[in-house]
């Protein structure tokens, strides 16, 4: 957690990247982030890897608080903003609201929230984990993997984020597997690690032997059941290397970097930033096969490459459905 007075003292020499007004390329510009769980959650920890390699290079001054309570998301948004913070990030999600409330009262500061809302001028920028399409390559994996046709799926909340990779991933293992069934469930938090296992370990008991792991704690009752896992957002398999057969990776860099950039440019302005997640700008991607490499099939995964070809070169589109997904199971 970062204290209020390092907050006061990270104020420091303020030098504003307000737009139309350029700095130096050696000037290091002072980025905050806000999070509502800890760094080592899916979603939140690819934003702090793209963060930190940033600083790594010398761009940037970065300070971060993690698991910052909705009630007082506008609070520590404002101390950042207050305290010096020239680019602030973080999710929006559930504090809409509050955080563009604080982009209106700093008019002068760029803020780049996952959001699903639009973005909102002047300076207040979207993005959102727009992995589709490497969730569509790895349902096409766990189509082709699963031996009784049934496959579990365990997601964080049903909102559009959630859902639309879902339902990529559910199309794709359709694709390898017409006769593929699906059980959904969402465990109403976006980190429960106890509630997700339990509710894994539930659609095991009725036959599923590939999980979505959309959530952490299902990769954890796979390999406890000894079943198979797919990943999402990060790749887990160096922890579960005979469970997690493959993950969608979501890549942060070249929407974090870009925001970098404009800001020293004085040119940050507010724009959907989803684009920079697909694969197209490396911003996500479908993780090695690993210690599965020998395991999968070689006609799925001349599929499964043939497939990422079509959607690098635009002739084939990962249809995006934002409605919640539903189980198919009997």
């Amino acid at each position: 957690m970062t204290s209020r007075r390092s907050l006061l003292a990270w104020a420091g020499s303020l030098a504003l990247a307000t737009p139309g007004l350029a700095l130096a390329a050696d000037t290091k510009i002072k980025v905050a982030a806000v999070y509502t769980v800890p760094f080592e959650q899916q979603w939140v920890s690819r934003i702090h890897k793209a963060l930190k390699a940033a600083e790594a290079r010398g761009e940037i001054e970065y300070k971060a608080t993690e698991n910052v309570a909705n009630a007082d998301y506008e609070r520590v948004m404002r101390e950042y903003a207050t305290g010096g913070a020239q680019l602030i990030l973080g999710e929006a999600f559930a504090v809409e609201a509050a955080a563009r409330k604080v982009a209106k009262d700093f008019p002068k500061t760029a803020f780049l929230l996952g959001s699903s809302g639009k973005p909102q001028a002047p300076n207040f920028a979207v993005f959102d984990n727009f992995i589709q399409e490497p969730a569509y390559l790895s349902g096409m994996i766990a189509g082709a993997m699963t031996k009784t046709n049934k496959i579990g799926m365990v997601g964080g909340f049903p909102i559009p984020e959630v859902n639309r990779l879902m339902n990529a991933f559910m199309a794709g293992a359709r694709e390898t597997n017409p006769k593929v069934s699906f059980t959904v469930s969402f465990i109403n938090s976006w980190f429960d690690p106890p509630k997700a296992k339990e509710a894994t370990f539930a659609m095991i008991d009725k036959g599923a032997d590939v999980l979505y792991a959309e959530r952490f704690g299902v990769s954890d009752a796979a390999k406890e059941k000894g079943k198979l896992a797919i990943g999402n957002v990060i790749n887990t398999q160096d922890k579960y290397p005979d469970t997690v057969v493959a993950s969608a990776l979501w890549n942060m860099e070249p929407s974090v970097d870009r925001a970098i950039q404009l800001v020293k440019a004085g040119k940050f302005a507010a724009e959907d930033y989803g684009i920079y997640s697909t694969m197209k700008y490396k911003g996500s991607e479908l993780a090695p096969l690993g210690t599965f490499e020998k395991k999968v099939p070689a006609d799925v995964v001349a599929k499964v490459k043939a497939k990422e070809k079509a959607i690098l070169a635009g002739s084939f589109t990962v249809k995006v459905d934002d409605k919640q997904p539903k189980s198919s199971a009997q």
